[in-house]
């Protein structure tokens, strides 16, 4: 059998310990290249594919036969992914990363940690449905935290570096919502939030190993390990639609005490204490 995976970028084997190895193939690629990976893994018939959420969408349209598997979704239900949690229908499921109702925490801990946060930018790429629902959320949850919001539109790499043109002037913090183009151009977004010591706050703890001040959500990596187990039953025979999409129990506080030091923050020691791995 042969599963095809869009999103990564490495190739490997499954090996299901029946006489048999279901091929994996993992593309490297943006998000304008989606529509060619999933033709090219429908010519080849692949039996289950794997992918982000975001991505969903465009596979469909090259398939309603073959089960996709989405390993990180933002609001399935919302977003039009499944018709619902428990029911996801046709044949598409996955798991929730729940992005939108964590918003709220994130900002909490963020203010914890930057105590002057008046003013909150969003950075969000408006070319993608996922991370325009996780804005949204977010700009809610800011204002019930009484936090006024700059919204940065970006759809391309070229809009980032302008992006930050007279950020410190406009917001106390920086707020991005992740997505492809964002994981694609993380080096010249931290370099530029620290050129003009903006604190950085994500939803995915790698963000902040590579410099970004906090992050707080569940394990990406977590999800895509659960998404194989999601594969296994396929090609055991169930059928996406009657697999409930999975949402996560455990998330993760992350935060990285050399950012902090360099941006002059003081990290309480409740937060630390708190926190699931500090970053020296």
């Amino acid at each position: 059998m042969d599963s095809g995976v869009c999103g990564s970028s490495w190739r490997t084997w499954l090996d299901r310990g029946e006489d048999r190895r279901d091929r994996v193939s993992l593309v490297s690629g943006r998000s304008e290249r989606y529509a060619e990976i999933a033709a090219e893994f429908v010519s080849r018939k692949v039996d289950v594919i794997v992918t982000v959420g975001s991505a969903v969408p465009i596979v469909r349209q090259a398939t309603a036969v073959i089960p996709i598997v989405f390993a990180v979704g933002i609001d399935p239900v919302g977003s039009g992914l499944v018709a619902s949690l428990a029911h996801p229908g046709g044949n598409v499921t996955g798991l929730s990363i729940q992005a939108n109702e964590l918003a709220g925490k994130r900002l909490e801990f963020a203010r914890e940690l930057v105590p002057q946060l008046r003013r909150l930018a969003i950075m969000f790429n408006v070319g993608n449905a996922q991370p325009v629902l996780e804005m949204g959320e977010t700009q809610a949850a800011a204002r019930i935290l009484g936090l006024e919001v700059a919204p940065l539109v970006i759809q391309r790499a070229e809009d980032i570096a302008p992006a930050f043109q007279g950020l410190k002037t406009r917001a106390d913090a920086l707020y991005i919502a992740v997505d492809q183009l964002m994981v694609a151009n993380r080096s010249s977004i931290l370099a530029s939030a620290l050129d003009v010591r903006m604190p950085t706050i994500f939803s995915v703890r790698d963000f902040v190993k590579a410099g970004a001040l906090m992050s707080y959500g569940p394990s990406y990596t977590e999800r895509f390990g659960r998404a194989a187990d999601y594969v296994d039953k396929i090609l055991r025979g169930a059928k996406p639609a009657d697999l409930p999409v999975e949402q996560p129990t455990r998330f993760e506080l992350v935060i990285n005490l050399t950012t902090a030091k360099t941006l002059g923050l003081d990290v309480p020691a409740s937060l630390l204490a708190t926190a699931n791995e500090v970053v020296e």
